[in-house]
């Protein structure tokens, strides 16, 4: 279920104070002092709140059966399998007493987001290098924990359970389904499929032998990622939301932070962070061809996004392959 990809969320709805104490009660986390809803993060599912014993996140009203258990498990790997901080201990109550929906709660981490204007202005270039090396070391560091097969994690077992097909096939299926559903609201020609179609077959060897399936998060991006500076330089100091997350080809968790600096129009920034990652790396035979096909994928899922919502932000005489080139063919450095 983590792969399912989500554009909305259950969200909170109206909670009160009497909740809130009950559920710190619950979890003898002392008297209740404010609350307040996240601006980033998990689209209205999540909420602040403040106790005399610390501060911590509520995040409730679940997008499907299992997701606690999941995302548990995935932040108890991480906090012991790495030193990047994520939410721990990650209490759930399965019971719908208080609100009506189940829920988890967790500590609050604290920085700020990468794509702020107001932290964007502060930094120097050098500020900016140093952000894109902590990045990719981030996501070598996530990436170190492997696993046989491909797959989800299954909720009742809590082993892996492998796709029912190739990885490969699970990923050329899914970008072929979001093409398809793309051209429900857009011009898409039989020209930008055929380019589309090129792709995955230039990349189909690449896939194929990729031994390794390793964790993928599935949503690394701006909102998720917190990161401050100390007395050694910047460090990301918290990650979170780990609802998509699963076991494949860790290069796609790339594209989302990838797709800012180009947007942002800071090219140099994003093959700064592509270098770090690859040289890091450890498969690192076709690399370049699983790349692109990761960008694929994301830039399907934001041209249709865009386009069903009346939101594009970019010339819309561009063809498909024309917009999506400048995504997909980026410039990697494999010093």
């Amino acid at each position: 279920m983590t792969t399912t990809i989500y554009f909305s969320s259950n969200r909170l709805g109206e909670v009160t104070n009497d909740q809130l104490q009950r559920v710190l009660d619950r979890f003898d986390l002392g008297r209740l002092l404010s609350s307040e809803k996240t601006t980033e993060g998990v689209m209205g599912q999540t909420l602040y709140i403040s106790s005399t014993a610390g501060q911590f996140v509520l995040k409730g009203n679940p997008l499907f059966s299992g997701q606690w258990v999941e995302e548990r498990f995935m932040v108890e790997q991480l906090h012991t399998r790495t030193l990047i901080p994520v939410p721990a201990p990650y209490l759930v109550d399965d019971t719908e007493d208080i609100f009506g929906w189940s829920y988890a709660v967790m500590p609050r981490l604290y920085g700020e987001h990468i794509h702020t204007p107001e932290l964007q202005a502060r930094l120097t270039s050098l500020d900016k290098q140093q952000m894109a090396e902590i990045l990719a070391a981030a996501l070598l560091e996530l990436h170190s924990w492997k696993v046989k097969s491909s797959g989800e994690l299954d909720t009742t077992t809590l082993a892996i359970r492998p796709f029912e097909i190739s990885y490969r096939a699970w990923l050329y299926a899914r970008i072929r389904y979001w093409l398809e559903d793309a051209r429900k609201y857009s011009d898409i020609s039989v020209q930008d499929m055929e380019w589309v179609e090129g792709i995955l077959e230039d990349s189909r060897q690449a896939f194929d032998q990729l031994e390794a399936a390793t964790f993928v998060m599935g949503d690394f991006k701006p909102q998720n990622v917190l990161v401050q500076n100390g007395e050694n330089g910047w460090r990301v100091s918290g990650l979170f939301d780990f609802t998509t997350a699963y076991f494949g080809d860790g290069v796609a968790d790339l594209q989302k932070i990838t797709t800012m600096y180009l947007e942002n129009g800071q090219e140099e920034l994003a093959q700064q962070f592509l270098a770090v990652y690859f040289k890091g790396m450890e498969a690192k035979e076709g690399f370049t061809e699983r790349f692109r096909v990761h960008m694929l994928c994301q830039q399907i899922l934001n041209w249709g996004c865009a386009k069903a919502m009346k939101q594009v932000t970019w010339d819309d005489k561009l063809s498909f392959a024309e917009w999506a080139q400048k995504f997909t063919d980026v410039e990697i450095y494999k010093s």
